[in-house]
């Protein structure tokens, strides 16, 4: 299993991104995706996850900024972001489980600053 985050970068608070994971090595369709993040010093916490039934969930710190959707034709899953803030500011990670494991892609850096 890998997955390839990309679409990081800097922008300034209110700004938007749109970040992109790339996944190969299992049957994308049947599996739900998850959108982690990790601040300097902080825990790596769970930002959006969307089901195989595209069913989305959020945590509240994003709910209403951030969109998390996928394209099972490319197995890709994005994470559309909006109205960034200098907390957003983290290293993004995508993530799977399969069989039972943690799969992580290498993570897309964001920077929200003026």
């Amino acid at each position: 299993v890998q997955l390839q985050a990309s679409g990081g970068g800097l922008v300034q608070p209110g700004g938007s991104l749109r970040l992109l994971c790339t996944c190969s090595g299992i049957m994308f369709q049947h599996y739900s995706l998850d959108w982690y993040r990790q601040a300097p010093g902080r825990q790596r916490e769970v930002v959006a996850t969307i089901a195989s039934d595209f069913n989305t969930d959020y945590a509240d710190s994003v709910k209403g900024r951030f969109v998390v959707s996928r394209d099972n034709y490319r197995d890709e899953v994005y994470l559309q972001m909006s109205s960034l803030k200098p907390e957003d500011t983290a290293d993004y990670y995508c993530h799977v489980v399969h069989r039972g494991q943690h799969f992580w892609g290498q993570g897309t850096q964001v920077t929200v600053s003026q």
